[in-house]
C-alpha cells in the first residue's frame, strides 16, 4: 500500500527547499547553498501557495498506519498554522532582534562548508545574491507597511544597530568580509577566486548597511509606538510556538507560582554554598562568592570553547547506551564561537547525511573574555546532550521511522525548547549537578525562563500585576516594557545589556519565550502519566527513546501520541 502522506510531505521538502534556499541550508538539504531565498512579495506568494497545495493533498491522503497518522497530524497542524500566520499579515512584516529574514540570511553562511574550491564557489554565488535578496525584502516590508502591517519601532531601531555591528560600522568585525578573509588566511580560498569573493563580500556588506539605514530612516518612523501586540496576535503566535491553545490568564498565574517555587529552591541551594548568608539577598551573596572564586573562572574565548567541547563530549560518552540510545553519527557535536557578538547561545542541526555535524554556537558579546562555567554547565546540557543535539540528531537519523519532512522541516518550540529544559532538570536527577554551584546555575536558568512566562504574557496583553504577587512587585500596575525590564532585573543575575536585549526579544517575538517552561511542563506531565500507566514496568530509557522517535510535534499532538505509548 502506498504511503501517500510520506510521499507528499517528502515532495514538499524538495519543493520548499527550492523556493527557500536559506531554509534548505539550515535543514541540511543539499543542492541549494549557492542560492538565496526570494524575500520579495512574489517569493512569499510562491511559498504560501506551495504550502496551501501541500495541505490540500495531505488532507486527501489516507495514512496506512499509526506512524503515518502521527506524521499527517503533525504536518497539517504546523503547515496550517504557518498559512494562518502569513494570511494574518505577520510572517512578512515581523522584524525583531533575534529571528527575521535578515538573521536567517546571515546565519546561513555560518553553516556552509569552506574546505574546497567548490565550497567557496557556492559562498561566492550566495554573497553575490545578497544585494538582490535584501532589495526584495525592502519591497515586502514597504508593501506590508502600506497595509498597516508593521513591527514595533523599537525592533527596527534595534535591528539597525545590529546591522551596524555586523557590517563593521561599530565593533571590531564585518561578518561577510571576515568570512572571506579567514578563508584567504587559512589557504582554503583558491588564489584565483580571492578577488571576486572579496568584492562580493564588500557588496553584500554594503547592502546590509543600506538595509540598516532603510530600517532606521524609513521603517522605524512607521513602526508601532505600542509594543504590545494584543490578545488576537498573541494567541495565534502562542499556538504557533506551542502547538497547543493555552488559557493565557491561567498560564500567567502559573508563571508567578513557578518562579516563586524555583527561587525557594535557589535559596536552599545557595545556603549550601554560603551557609552564613541568610535572608532575601542569600542568592546574590552566593553568586558573588562563586564569581569571585578564581578556580571557577575561565579566561579566554578559545579556552571557554574548549571547555564546552570537553563537557559536551563527556556527556555523550557517559549517557550513551546507559540512559539514552544515541546513534553513532549523533555522538559527534561541535562547539563553536559564533562570528557575531550579539550575545546568546543556540544550536544548529546536522545535515541530512551528517557530513555537517550538529553544532552548539556561543555568540560572545564584545569585550567579554572571562567566563564562569558554573553558570553554563546546564546550558551545555540544554544545547548538547541530552538536549537539542540528542533530540534533533535522533530525529534526523530515524529515516526508518520518520519521513523527510519530519526529519528536516518540523520544529515546534514548545516541544524542542521544552525538551531541552526538561533535559537540564533530568541531568540534575541523574546526578550531574551534584556541585551546588552547577545546580544553582541550572535553577537560575529555570527561574529566568519562568520570569519570561510572566513578562511575555503580561506585557503583550497589558495585564495587571497581581495585587498579591509573591514578590511585592508593583502590585496593581499594568505591564509596560519598563516594568518588564525591572522584573527581569529583579529575578536575574545577568548584565543590563543582556536583559535589555531579552526584553526587546520578548516584545518582538511574542509567544516564544513561554514555550520553554510550558513545553517542559508538558514533558514532565507526560512522563508522570507514563509512570502511572506502566507502574513498576516503567522504563525511563525506553520512554525517552519512544518519545524522541516521534519527532517534533505540537504539544497537543505530542500528549496524544505519548498517551498511546
Amino acid at each position: 500500500m502506498s504511503r501517500t502522506v510520506d510521499e507528499r510531505t517528502t515532495t514538499y521538502v524538495a519543493e520548499h527547499a527550492a523556493l527557500d534556499p536559506v531554509a534548505a541550508t539550515e535543514m541540511g538539504v543539499a543542492g541549494h547553498d549557492h542560492e538565496l531565498t526570494d524575500y520579495s512579495p512574489e517569493g512569499y506568494d510562491a511559498r504560501l501557495e506551495l504550502a496551501r497545495a501541500a495541505v490540500r493533498d495531505v488532507v486527501a491522503a489516507e495514512p496506512v498506519d499509526e506512524r503515518e497518522a502521527v506524521a499527517r497530524e503533525a504536518f497539517l497542524e504546523r503547515t496550517r498554522l504557518a498559512i494562518e500566520y502569513d494570511e494574518a499579515g505577520y510572517a512578512r512584516s515581523e522584524i525583531n532582534v533575534i529571528t527575521s529574514p535578515i538573521h536567517e540570511l546571515r546565519g546561513a553562511f555560518d553553516l556552509m562548508p569552506t574546505a574546497t574550491a567548490e565550497d567557496w564557489e557556492a559562498i561566492g554565488s550566495r554573497l553575490a545574491a545578497v544585494p538582490g535578496a535584501l532589495a526584495g525584502l525592502r519591497v515586502t516590508l514597504a508593501e506590508e507597511a502600506a497595509r498597516g502591517r508593521v513591527s514595533a519601532a523599537r525592533q527596527y531601531a534595534a535591528v539597525a544597530t545590529q546591522l551596524e555591528r555586523w557590517t563593521g560600522q561599530t565593533g571590531s568585525g564585518s561578518v561577510f568580509v571576515d568570512l572571506v578573509a579567514r578563508g584567504v588566511a587559512d589557504g582554503t580560498v583558491p588564489g584565483a577566486m580571492a578577488g571576486g569573493l572579496e568584492r562580493s563580500a564588500v557588496a553584500a556588506t554594503r547592502a546590509m548597511a543600506d538595509l540598516g539605514l532603510f530600517l532606521s530612516d524609513e521603517m522605524e518612523p512607521r513602526g508601532r509606538r505600542t509594543e504590545a501586540v494584543g490578545r488576537e496576535h498573541y494567541a495565534l503566535a502562542s499556538r504557533m510556538h506551542l502547538g497547543s491553545t493555552v488559557d493565557l490568564e491561567e498560564t500567567y498565574a502559573w508563571g508567578w507560582a513557578e518562579l516563586a517555587r524555583i527561587e525557594d529552591d535557589m535559596r536552599a541551594t545557595a545556603a549550601r554554598i554560603t551557609p552564613q548568608a541568610t535572608g532575601p539577598d542569600a542568592i546574590d551573596v552566593a553568586v558573588a562568592h562563586l564569581d569571585a572564586d578564581p578556580a571557577r573562572r575561565i579566561e579566554g574565548r578559545e579556552e571557554f570553547r574548549a571547555w564546552m567541547q570537553q563537557l559536551a563530549d563527556r556527556a555523550v560518552a557517559e549517557l550513551a547506551d546507559v540512559h539514552f540510545d544515541i546513534p553513532e553519527p549523533v555522538r559527534r557535536i561541535e562547539c563553536c564561537l559564533a562570528p557575531t557578538n550579539d550575545g546568546g547561545i543556540y544550536y544548529s542541526g546536522p545535515s541530512e547525511d551528517f557530513s555537517r555535524p550538529g553544532r552548539m554556537w556561543w555568540s560572545v558579546p564584545e569585550g567579554i573574555d572571562t567566563f564562569h562555567p558554573w553558570r553554563e554547565t546546564t546550558t551545555v546540557f540544554h544545547e548538547g546532550v541530552p538536549g537539542h543535539h540528542l533530540q534533533v540528531g535522533q530525529t534526523a537519523y530515524r529515516a526508518e521511522l520518520l519521513n523527510r519532512w519530519q526529519r528536516t522541516m518540523c520544529w515546534v518550540p514548545g516541544h524542542g525548547e521544552g525538551w531541552a529544559l526538561y533535559a537540564e532538570r533530568l541531568m540534575d536527577e541523574l546526578g550531574y549537578l551534584e556541585d551546588p554551584a552547577d545546580r544553582l546555575g541550572m535553577l537560575d536558568g529555570q527561574g529566568f525562563r519562568a520570569a519570561r512566562v510572566v513578562v511575555d504574557i503580561g506585557m503583550h496583553l497589558e495585564l495587571e500585576v497581581p495585587a498579591d504577587n509573591p514578590f511585592g512587585f508593583h502590585p496593581g500596575e499594568r505591564w509596560t516594557p519598563e516594568l518588564g525590564y525591572a522584573f527581569m532585573r529583579q529575578h536575574s543575575r545577568d548584565d543590563d545589556a543582556t536583559l535589555r536585549f531579552e526584553v526587546d526579544r520578548y516584545l518582538g517575538w511574542p509567544g516564544q519565550a513561554p514555550a520553554y517552561k510550558l513545553g517542559e511542563r508538558t514533558w514532565l506531565e507526560a512522563r508522570a502519566a507514563a509512570r502511572r500507566r506502566h507502574g513498576d514496568a516503567f522504563d525511563l530509557k525506553a520512554f525517552h527513546r519512544a518519545a524522541l522517535d516521534l519527532g517534533s510535534l505540537g504539544l497537543d499532538p505530542l500528549v496524544a501520541a505519548l498517551d498511546r505509548i
